[in-house]
């Protein structure tokens, strides 16, 4: 008994076409980067539940429409994460050491390894305020003068950076090393 090959949905098809230029769309219109991947599969995702695909009139298009949307989702939750984030309150090594931990055979040096990468993700004064707070130890009215910008916007650009490092090493911390 023979098996047929099944065809491939409209959704496979389309995912298949257009999956790299979906993750240059979001590339280009999010600030973690490396967000760009699982946003398209969230719109994959999103095209699956589509209950009758062929009543789509421009498959392609409606493709876009379901990743700008998410875009706009996207943009929202991060205002809404960074928002949440008490710059006044817990200090920030306190948040550091909030970091989930990491399997036990993960040594020190992959750990330093990944949290590079992490910092590489971030936008420039993000980065430069958490190296300058935390590497050269400066207050935020010296990270403030030094970048251009007032003390309160420092203490925002490292709690903007530690939100970040929290959500992306947690994501690593699932990945194996």
């Amino acid at each position: 008994m023979a098996v047929a090959d099944p065809k491939p949905s409209l959704v496979e098809r389309l995912f298949a076409d257009h999956r790299s230029a979906l993750q240059t769309f979001f590339r280009r219109r999010i600030r973690s980067k490396a967000d760009a991947p699982d946003l398209a599969q969230e719109v994959y995702i999103r095209m699956l539940r589509i209950k009758d695909q062929q009543t789509l009139r421009n498959p392609v298009l409606y493709l876009y429409t379901v990743a700008n949307n998410l875009v706009k989702e996207h943009a929202v939750l991060e205002h809404r994460q960074a928002s949440c984030i008490d710059i006044d309150g817990a200090p920030a090594q306190e948040l550091l050491e909030t970091l989930p931990e990491f399997d036990a055979n993960l040594d020190a040096t992959q750990r330093v390894a990944r949290l590079g990468v992490v910092l590489k993700q971030l936008r420039p004064k993000c980065r430069a305020a958490v190296v300058l707070r935390f590497t050269h130890e400066l207050s935020y009215r010296e990270i403030g003068i030094h970048l251009g910008v007032s003390p309160q916007m420092a203490k925002k650009y490292v709690a903007q950076a530690l939100g970040h490092c929290q959500r992306r090493m947690a994501r690593l911390a699932g990945m194996n090393p």
